[in-house]
């Protein structure tokens, strides 16, 4: 119990030190770029025209609605991170009492290390998919409280008021939007990062090593690959989480009114926007594309 609280104590902490970054990054997927393009260099020294980055476009959000609004939609996000982390543990938990609970646990088994590695991983894919399942809701209201900042809106101005309204216009469908390309990343992301530092530790490392170096080798070399690879899938998921819902960020000009999440990733891949908020420092203007004052976006 006392390990569950301080993990929750951790990832709320983590939360909140990450949260204005997550709100720069939520605005620039859907689209919204309220600073022009500025002339600078490129790390080769070169001059180009670039777009704002992390610092300056959250000092323009500072500008506008004080320190205070950087912290936009925080309230959905600590729940959402307390519910998930007490979840995952909670599942993985029942996988070990099982385990134990087996006749002639106690006897050790030679198991092989990818035989270890695949019901880890397992184990792991369905704690984190628990988790995804139950807080998404959290997250959805996290998503279109950051996207206000785009019409001024407040429409999601409230945790519980939130829930009612996506209730009453959506339904219970509502709380899910975007909820399969997120759970699809995610499987995706653990897998290949774990399946990646499985083939390095045991063929590109001279000597065997155990599970608890795997994981760090895992997350050290193999997570941002596998981050960068399923980067995609969270795009779209935060898209369509405020697709239509009422919200100027989830209209047009910023984004047409999609039919399903393939929808969603079908037109972002013709526009070449896949990657689009993947990056918040050296941002490239869009090629072959113009910014236009009027509407914050680049078309």
């Amino acid at each position: 119990m006392a390990d569950s609280a301080s993990q929750v104590l951790l990832g709320s902490g983590l939360t909140v030190l990450s949260q204005p970054l997550m709100y720069v990054k939520v605005l620039v997927q859907v689209g919204y770029e309220p600073l022009p393009p500025t002339l600078g260099r490129n790390i080769f020294g070169r001059q180009v025209y670039q777009l704002p980055g992390l610092f300056a476009y959250a000092k323009h959000i500072v500008k506008v609605d004080g320190r205070v609004g950087l912290f936009k939609g925080l309230t959905p996000r600590l729940c959402s991170s307390a519910i998930g982390t007490v979840v995952h543990s909670k599942v993985l938990q029942r996988y070990q009492d099982a385990e134990q609970a087996e006749p002639g646990a106690n006897k050790k088994e030679h198991v092989s290390s990818l035989e270890q590695v695949l019901k880890e991983t397992s184990r792991e894919m369905v704690a984190r998919s628990a988790a995804t399942l139950i807080t998404h809701p959290f997250h959805v209201i996290t998503l279109r409280c950051m996207v206000q900042f785009i019409g001024r809106e407040t429409k999601y101005s409230g945790t519980l008021s939130a829930f009612a309204t996506i209730y009453r216009e959506e339904g219970i469908l509502g709380f899910f939007a975007g909820l399969i390309p997120r759970l699809l990343g995610d499987i995706l992301s653990l897998w290949l990062c774990n399946m990646l530092a499985y083939l390095i530790n045991t063929y590109a490392l001279e000597n065997g090593v155990s599970m608890a170096e795997m994981k760090s080798y895992s997350q050290a070399v193999t997570g941002f690959f596998a981050s960068m690879l399923t980067y995609p899938f969270v795009l779209v998921s935060n898209l369509m989480a405020v697709n239509n819902c009422g919200l100027a960020g989830g209209l047009l000009p910023y984004a047409p009114s999609y039919s399903s999440w393939l929808d969603c990733w079908s037109q972002l891949h013709k526009e070449g926007n896949m990657s689009r908020g993947n990056s918040l420092f050296f941002r490239k203007v869009p090629a072959g594309k113009r910014y236009v004052w009027e509407e914050r976006r680049f078309r």
